[in-house]
């Protein structure tokens, strides 16, 4: 019997989550035109602050064909992060939730690959890219063309299924699959948590954020000297935030992850505010050896820490 496009979707989608991962839909590869304003002018009222990298490959960015030849469809795929473990010391700097395992660009990576050849192999021959932050493509507006979830107003991707405490990842491949005709429609509402409760007012309106007050960027992208203006505004953040999802009605939904790459070290989250403040580089090649915290570089997290002061 041969098989429909139909049916490869739906294998394609149930080997999804064999994989692991949250949840996976598929949209036509073509030239994002309605994102294409919104970007323009968030680089030209230079919310991007130092990630120089947004900036280019615009085109690239935009439209997957110029990532993936003859691209046909783009595969989104979730995978959820949500800890059951929270850091032993309430008074400890305070770890993104993403950054507590191993990093995530390799778990979903090897992911994408397994569902690549799963395809390659039991469906069609086609040609592929599995992508997770390591292009220039707007990862959340595909997985919202994807049926996915809608972009909301602290401008992550949120499911009504599953929240937003979930990373996001591609596979661009040159065979033609249905795609979803159906988009989440928006379900903020008069909703404007979010926004209130950033500490640096990084939102600085719905579906707007200038990353040049964000705490994400600050402690990560930036690597200069953090923003005078914003001392004493971190909330104890030293790498990364979550307060915009921590605060959001739809993560009552957050469910624990099973992924055991995601696992914390325990030492990691028991380390005290005086350990935080003491680490010196032996231990800190120790416990981020595989973790996106090597982002920050030893140096970085070091000025995150003094920025936080004792």
């Amino acid at each position: 019997m041969e098989m429909t496009c139909e049916n490869a979707s739906e294998q394609i989608k149930a080997k999804a989550k064999e994989l692991g991962f949250l949840d996976c839909g598929i949209s036509e590869a073509r030239f994002l035109a309605e994102e294409k304003n919104r970007l323009m002018n968030w680089l030209q009222d230079g919310m991007h602050g130092e990630m120089n990298y947004m900036a280019k490959y615009l085109d690239k960015r935009l439209d997957p064909c110029l990532l993936v030849e003859n691209a046909r469809s783009v595969i989104s795929v979730l995978l959820n992060y949500f800890p059951a473990e929270k850091q032993v010391d309430p008074e400890a700097p305070v770890l993104t939730k993403y950054a507590f395992g191993a990093d995530y660009h390799l778990v979903i990576k090897d992911k994408l690959s397994e569902l690549l050849k799963f395809i390659q192999l039991e469906i069609a021959p086609c040609e592929g890219r599995c992508l997770v932050d390591s292009a220039p493509v707007l990862d959340r507006a595909w997985a919202a063309r994807a049926g996915l979830g809608w972009i909301g107003k602290n401008t992550n991707l949120i499911s009504v299924e599953h929240g937003s405490f979930f990373f996001i990842g591609e596979l661009i491949i040159d065979m033609e699959l249905p795609a979803n005709q159906k988009m989440v429609h928006d379900h903020c509402g008069t909703c404007t948590r979010c926004i209130v409760a950033c500490p640096t007012q990084a939102l600085v309106a719905p579906y707007i954020l200038d990353a040049r007050r964000c705490i994400s960027y600050q402690t990560i992208e930036n690597h200069g000297e953090i923003d005078p203006s914003l001392k004493g505004k971190f909330e104890n953040r030293v790498f990364g935030c979550d307060i915009c999802q921590d605060v959001c009605p739809w993560n009552l939904k957050s469910k624990v992850h099973n992924e055991a790459a995601f696992y914390p070290d325990v030492k990691l989250i028991s380390l005290s505010k005086s350990e935080w403040h003491e680490m010196d580089k032996p231990l800190f090649n120790e416990l981020f050896r595989n973790s996106a915290v090597k982002r920050a570089r030893f140096e970085g997290l070091k000025r995150n820490l003094k920025f936080l002061g004792v």
